[in-house]
C-alpha cells in the first residue's frame, strides 16, 4: 500500500538529473528533513545506479523508486536495482500491470477522470495529477467527488511551499516535488533548506492526520 509511506510527510522528492555520486548525500539530507519517498526519473544520468545506492543507503524505512517509467521492461530494471516504486508521466495500463506483477507500488500520471479510473482498474496505488496546472484545485475538487476516498491523489508540476494550501483544501493528499526541491547544480545545503521549507509548509497547512487517512 502507498498510504503508509505518505505519513507523516506525503511529499515525493523527484530527483531529476541526480548523479549516482551525489545520490547518497542528497538522500540523507532529504531523510533528515522528513522525506520518506524518493523518485529518480529514468532520464537522469545512470538512474539505476542512483536507485540502487539510495535504496541500500536509506534502507527499508524509505520508499525509493523511479519516475518517467515508460515501458514494462523498465519496470523490471527498476525492480532489479532495488526500487520499489514506479511513477509514470502517463497512464499506460500495461506498465501499471507490469509494476503490480513485479510487486512494486505504482503511481501513474493522469489528467482526465477516464485515465484515472482506467489506472485504478489496472491496479494503480495512487494517482499523479500531472501536469497539475492543467487541472487546478477546482478541477481536483470535482474529481474527489467521484474518486474513491482512499485513493491518494498527488499533484505534480509547479508545486511550491506557497501553493500547497488550495490543493490540500481541494483534496490533495500529498505532492510530487521536482525542481523547486532539487535541480542539478544545487548545493547540498540549499537542498536541505528547501526540503525543510516544504516539510514545514505541509505541516502548517495540512489537515490533521486522522482526516488525511479517512
Amino acid at each position: 500500500m502507498l498510504k503508509p509511506w505518505l505519513h507523516p510527510l506525503p511529499l515525493v522528492a523527484i530527483l531529476r538529473g541526480i548523479l549516482p555520486s551525489e545520490s547518497v548525500a542528497i538522500g540523507r539530507a532529504l531523510a533528515d528533513a522528513g522525506f520518506r519517498v524518493l523518485e529518480v526519473p529514468l532520464n537522469s544520468p545512470q538512474p539505476m545506479e542512483s536507485i540502487q545506492r539510495l535504496a541500500q543507503s536509506l534502507g527499508d524505512g524509505f520508499l525509493v523508486g523511479a519516475g518517467t517509467v515508460m515501458t514494462a521492461e523498465q519496470v523490471q530494471q527498476v525492480a532489479d536495482a532495488g526500487g520499489r516504486l514506479i511513477v509514470m508521466p502517463h497512464a499506460d495500463t500495461s506498465v501499471i500491470r507490469a509494476a503490480k506483477q513485479a510487486g512494486l507500488l505504482c503511481v501513474p500520471g493522469v489528467v482526465t477522470p477516464t485515465e484515472a479510473f482506467a489506472a485504478l482498474a489496472a491496479g494503480a496505488d495512487g494517482l499523479k495529477l500531472f501536469p497539475a496546472d492543467q487541472i487546478s484545485p477546482e478541477g481536483l475538487k470535482a474529481w474527489r467527488a467521484v474518486l474513491p476516498k482512499d485513493v491518494p491523489v498527488l499533484p505534480v508540476g509547479g508545486i511550491t511551499p506557497n501553493t500547497m494550501a488550495p490543493w490540500i483544501a481541494a483534496g490533495a493528499q500529498g505532492f510530487g516535488i521536482g525542481s523547486a526541491l532539487y535541480a542539478p547544480g544545487i548545493d547540498l545545503a540549499q537542498i536541505s533548506q528547501r526540503a525543510r521549507a516544504f516539510a514545514q509548509a505541509w505541516n502548517a497547512v495540512s489537515p490533521p492526520s486522522k482526516e488525511r487517512s479517512a
